[in-house]
């Protein structure tokens, strides 16, 4: 009885991963709602009293890294609304991390179907951020 028990508390198991996983999901969320309202406070207390021309809308073509570059330099400089799009991108990565932690999983289990299937996930992933930046 005493082997199997230690046997137990040594094995990494589903329900640890599951718990990592509901975790980062609940964590990921605050952290990047966190973010973003502290980057709408930086953005009001420069420009609160700003009126907005919404006549006016500028087309981004650009491609991912261009964005993330941009953003880095934004949230380095401390302006507001780079922060706010760095908590966007970090709720965005929230549900990518799940995947990638579910197929970590996954290889541990030996479950080779839903390894198959997450990296196909993943890889839609990827497509979509790839053409979906760029024309």
């Amino acid at each position: 009885m005493e082997k199997s028990k230690a046997m137990s508390q040594e094995k990494f198991g589903e329900k640890d991963f599951q718990s990592i996983i509901g975790n980062l999901l609940r964590y990921g969320v605050w952290i990047s709602l966190s973010v973003a309202f502290i980057g709408g406070i930086i953005y009001l207390m420069h420009h609160g009293n700003d009126v907005e021309n919404y006549s006016v809308f500028k087309e981004n073509d650009r491609n991912i890294f261009e964005v993330i570059a941009a953003v880095y330099n934004g949230v380095i400089q401390g302006r507001g609304e780079s922060v706010i799009f760095f908590g966007v991108i970090l709720l965005f990565l929230t549900p990518v991390f799940r995947v990638l932690l579910s197929l970590f999983s996954f290889l541990l289990e030996k479950d080779y179907l839903y390894v198959v299937i997450t990296t196909i996930v993943i890889g839609i992933i990827i497509l979509s951020i790839s053409f979906g930046f760029s024309h």
